[in-house]
This record gives C-alpha cells, structure tokens and sequence, in this order.
C-alpha cells in the first residue's frame, strides 16, 4: 500500500500530461485543413507575408498539402480544379458571306498556377457555375471573328486550324480568368443555305459515278469468270456425256441386235411369202382383166359399134324421108300446075269456042305457058324459102345461145348415149369387180368416159351445122 501511494502522484502527473496531449491533438485536428488533389484552398485572414502570396494578395493558396486554420481569425473556403465543359453553338458569317452554325465544346479548368488560381478565386470563388457562361462569350466572339476571315472550304478542310487559332485568340483572356483550355474541338459546321450540300454533289456524283464504274467492272470480271467456269464444266459435262452415250448406244446396239435377230428371220421370211401373194396377186389381176377385156369391154364396143350404124341407118333413113317429102312436094306443084294447065286449055277452049279459035288458043296458049311458069316458080320459091327460114332460125339460135342450145340438145340424147354405152353390161350374167367400191367407181367412169368420147364431135357438128348422126367422108388412106 505504501508503495501505490508513492507512485499516485506519478500516475496523477502522467494523466495530466496525456489529457493535455489528447486536448492539443483535438484542437490541432479541428484547426488543420488538407486539400484535396482537385481543389485548392483559399485561406483569408492572418496569412500576409506568406510565402503563398503574390502581387501583394491578402489570401493565403494551398494545394496539394494541409494548413492550420485558426477559427475565428482566419477563413478557409475550397477551390474546384477539375474539369469544366462548355457547350458551344454559334452563328457565324464565312468571308464569303455565307451562313454556318458551328457547334463545338471547350474543356477547361482553373489552372495549377498560383496566379491562375488567384485569378479565378477573385472571380469565381463561390460561384464557379458562372465560368460556363464566361467561357461561351469569350470562344463565340473569338469564333466569329476568325470564321469570318476563313472560307467555308477553309473551314471544312481545316478544323484543326481553326481550334488553335480560337484558343490562341482566347488566351490571354482566359488567363486573365484564372482559366486553361485543355480541348476545343469543333464537332459540327451546320449549313442552313445548302452551301456545303451543294459543293458537295459534284464530288458525291462522281464518286457515285466511279463508284458504278467499279462495280460494273467488277461485276463483269465475275460474270466472265463465271461464264468461263461455266463452260469448262459445260465442257467436262459435254464430254462425259457424249462418252456416256456412245457406251449406252453400244449397249443399245448390242442388245437391240440380240433382240432383233428372231423378228428379223421371221420378218425375212413373212417378205418372201408377201412377194410370192403379190405376184400371185397380179396373175389374178391380170386374168381379172383379160377376163374383163373378153366378155364386158369387147361386147360393149360391139355393141357401141352397132348402136353407131344403126343411128347412121336412121340417118340415112331420114334423110331420104325428107328428100321424098320434097321430092313430093314438087310433085304436088306440078300437078297443080298441070292442072292450072288442063283448066287453062279447057277455058281456053271455050273462049275460043265463043271468041274464035285463033284467037283463043294463042291466049289460052299464053296463059298455059305463063301458069306453068308461075306454078313451078312458086313450088321453086316455097321450097327454097322452108330451107331458107329454117336455117336462118337454126343459124340464130346457135349464133344468139349456141352453147346452150347444144347443150340442150346433148341432154335430151344424153340418156339414150348413156344408155347405149351401157347396153352391152345387159347381157353380162354375172360380174366380178376387183378393189371394191373403187372398182366399181372406175367402172362406170369409164361407161362415162366413153359415152364423153363422142360429146365432143357430136358438139362439133352442130355447131358447124352439120348432122351429127352422118359419119364423115373418110379421107383416102385413113
């Protein structure tokens, strides 16, 4: 017990020395401030004469490092310096005077200087959202300014040069903000009038143009190399199948031999035996014929050849009857004028019985005479004009319709011809037609054909006038 209470005022001391340590190391952690690697610290109050300060600042810059702040007679307030992006949309006139709208965006940040930082604590230190703002007003004037010295094409080709030439007209107002442009880029070059369209179509056109040109070209080469590959296969092809036929067809051959062997014997001998038919068959056919020439041709011609004296007998017969009824009436007219003659003399006679003999006969005389001359002249005169008016009418009726009154009087004897030409098949007991309905076709044709043997002479005389029933003087030596 004695030694603890020796050592209380110890523990007592050693306490009061860690309670006072405990209470400086609070104090200390309340009062010490660290800034972050994005930000930097801007402490006002008791910091003049510091190393930190430049140009006479009453603010004290920490970046990077910790400072004892101490509450009460000194302010700490932070500093972003991360990045910033500004949006950019401008409306620009090129030196041709054409209208583009150039959209763009800037990145930027307070600079890692002192003085940068010092800059943008006295504009932005607590309203950093307003260097957006500041940032687009200072890149849109830069940026109409310089587009308006540049061609569209200029600007087109060179957005790389344009950029630099923005941040370098704008850096020195943005250092004056405390500010450093890391990126401009100028993402879009809008063309409401169509200028850029426009200087464009050539180039599209051509590059359309060349384009379907390569790809005609192209597709050509493919079609040639398809239709060569074509037609080596066709070739191949061609070649395997003319081999492939010339096997098949020698099978063919073979087996179409094989198979034709039997028929062909059978064929050979069925041709022997059709030739022995056909030359049997002609035999008939020409015992048919001679058969045909024996009892139907050569009756009929006999027959036809009886018919033909007996019309030119009936001619012959009317003939005479027609020259006795002339021959009659001649007759007829002598006797009257004989008898004019006899009445003549007997009134003669009594005239002169009655007047005187001399007188009277010499008038009855004269009358006699000139009765008789009367009488023979008018018989001469009456036969002379029947002859005339009947062959004037027949010379008018073939002169006005010559064919048709032939043909009439051809038809009227039509049926006794034909009938004549048949005539002699009357007396055929029994006949025998070859061929059918052919045979007997060209049977009556040639019944036919030799009853129009005789239409042509028969129209030839009549119209020539003559008789056709009369057969015409045989010529010496016919």
């Amino acid at each position: 017990m004695e030694n603890l209470a020796a050592f209380l005022p110890l523990i007592a001391t050693i306490a009061a020395v860690l309670g006072g340590i405990a209470v400086v190391w609070l104090a200390v952690k309340l009062m010490w401030k660290v800034a972050e690697p994005n930000e930097a610290l801007i402490i006002s109050g008791l910091t003049r004469g510091t190393l930190e300060n430049t140009d006479g600042m009453d603010f004290k810059i920490v970046t990077g490092k910790g400072a004892l702040v101490v509450p009460g007679l000194q302010t700490v307030r932070t500093l972003s310096l991360t990045l910033n992006e500004t949006e950019l949309k401008v409306s620009c006139v090129t030196s041709q005077g054409i209208q583009v709208i150039v959209d763009g965006v800037v990145i930027y940040k307070i600079g890692d200087a002192p003085a940068f930082i010092a800059n943008a604590a006295r504009r932005f230190l607590g309203q950093q959202p307003k260097m957006e703002s500041q940032v687009y007003n200072v890149f849109e004037g830069h940026l109409r300014s310089i587009i308006g010295s540049m061609t569209v094409e200029e600007i087109i080709r060179e957005r790389d040069k344009l950029a630099s030439q923005v941040r370098g007209a704008s850096g020195v107002e943005m250092e004056k903000l405390g500010l450093v442009v890391d990126s401009l880029q100028i993402k879009d070059l809008q063309d409401p009038t169509g200028y850029i369209q426009n200087i464009a179509k050539p180039h599209i056109a051509q590059v359309k143009m060349e384009a379907r040109i390569a790809e005609a070209t192209r597709n050509r080469e493919a079609a040639e190399k398809e239709a060569e590959a074509a037609a080596q296969i066709a070739d191949a092809q061609s070649v395997s199948a003319i081999k492939q036929s010339v096997a098949q067809a020698n099978a063919e051959r073979a087996r179409a031999n094989a198979a034709q062997a039997g028929p062909l014997a059978d064929a050979t001998a069925r041709q022997q035996v059709v030739v022995q038919e056909t030359e049997v068959a002609k035999l008939e056919a020409d015992r048919e014929e001679q058969k045909l020439q024996t009892t139907i041709r050569k009756p009929a011609d006999a027959k036809a050849y009886a018919q033909r004296t007996e019309a030119e007998a009936q001619k012959a017969a009317d003939i005479s009857a027609a020259e006795a009824r002339a021959k009659r009436t001649e007759l007829e007219a002598q006797a009257n004028a004989r008898r004019v003659e006899v009445e003549a003399q007997a009134s003669a006679t009594a005239a002169a019985a009655i007047a005187g003999a001399t007188r009277v006969t010499g008038e009855a005389e004269a009358a006699a005479t000139k009765a008789r001359g009367d009488a023979a002249a008018s018989a001469i005169k009456a036969k002379a004009l029947a002859e005339a008016d009947g062959i004037k009418a027949r010379g008018e009726a073939l002169e006005s319709n010559q064919d048709a009154v032939i043909a009439q009087q051809l038809a009227e004897n039509m049926p006794a011809i034909v009938a004549a030409a048949a005539e002699p098949f009357g007396h055929v007991d029994q006949l025998t037609v070859l061929n059918g309905a052919d045979g007997l076709n060209s049977m009556v044709g040639g019944i036919l054909s030799q009853a129009g043997t005789f239409l042509p002479r028969i129209s030839s005389a009549l119209k020539n006038g003559q008789d056709p029933a009369k057969r015409p003087p045989k010529t010496p030596g016919a």
